[in-house]
């Protein structure tokens, strides 16, 4: 088998893989609404389980709420105002 050949098949399975794991249908979906700081914001995401979905929409909500670091990791600690999850169908 020549070099080009072997590239050509390594760089389309890599590719494959690749799109799969980027548009495989998430499992869980989750809205996850945030007071800190005097402000409010609520966020969706999805992800692989509940906790990921949860963890990363308070993320989200939290972004435009914190400012620097301490914030950040401070409103990622605080307990939501609210969460809900359900199954994307998926």
């Amino acid at each position: 088998m020549n070099r080009k050949l072997l590239f050509w098949i390594v760089a389309i399975a890599f590719i494959g893989l690749l799109a799969y794991t980027t548009l495989k249908p998430q499992k869980v979906s989750c809205e996850v609404c945030v007071t800190f700081n005097g402000g409010d914001r609520c966020a969706k995401a999805s992800g692989p389980t509940q906790d990921a979905a949860t963890e990363t929409a308070q993320t989200a909500a939290c972004g435009p709420l914190a400012s620097g670091m301490d914030q950040t990791i401070a409103c990622s600690r605080t307990r939501p105002r609210s969460a809900q999850c359900g199954g994307s169908g998926g």
